[in-house]
């Protein structure tokens, strides 16, 4: 189960964090800052893309667009996300519930500093009904992510 994953990661990175599971959906933005009483900002999306041979995984607040632009400028290939049949193989996690929290290894994970917005922030904790609370510089320590800014203007 995707959410144990994410418990066995933070059990062996970060003890004191948790998976919190709800009751009702999370796997939208907008579901996701409802069930946990947040602004769709705090609400950490993780979106998967194939660049060149490898998988990646980007990280932004909830509320920010991905500007396709800087995305290019940065990794040289314009953006395109995974099929979503895809996505469960590449990263573990199928989607709607895709968290960067004990993604497989050979994911590289991306945080855009959308996130440094915020005091705490709310990545799935493996599937469509669940968050983890987190501040964006614990979340970025944890999975070896590297900091770009590739949203908005």
């Amino acid at each position: 189960m995707s959410v144990e994953r994410v418990r066995a990661f933070l059990e062996k990175k970060a003890p004191t964090i948790s998976v919190t599971e709800l009751g009702q959906p999370t796997a939208t933005v907008s579901q996701a800052a409802e069930a946990f009483n947040v602004q769709p900002g705090q609400i950490a999306k993780s979106l998967s893309f194939r660049v060149n041979n490898a998988v990646i995984l980007l990280v932004m607040a909830g509320d920010c667009r991905l500007n396709n632009k800087k995305f290019k400028d940065y990794f040289g290939v314009k953006a395109r996300m995974l099929p979503s049949e895809e996505v469960l193989d590449a990263t573990g996690f199928a989607p709607g519930g895709v968290s960067p929290l004990g993604i497989n290894a050979e994911v590289t994970v991306y945080c855009d500093e959308s996130l440094k917005n915020y005091e705490e922030v709310l990545p799935s904790g493996g599937n469509g009904q669940s968050g983890v609370r987190i501040s964006p510089g614990t979340l970025a320590s944890i999975t070896g992510a590297i900091w770009v800014g590739l949203c908005g203007e």
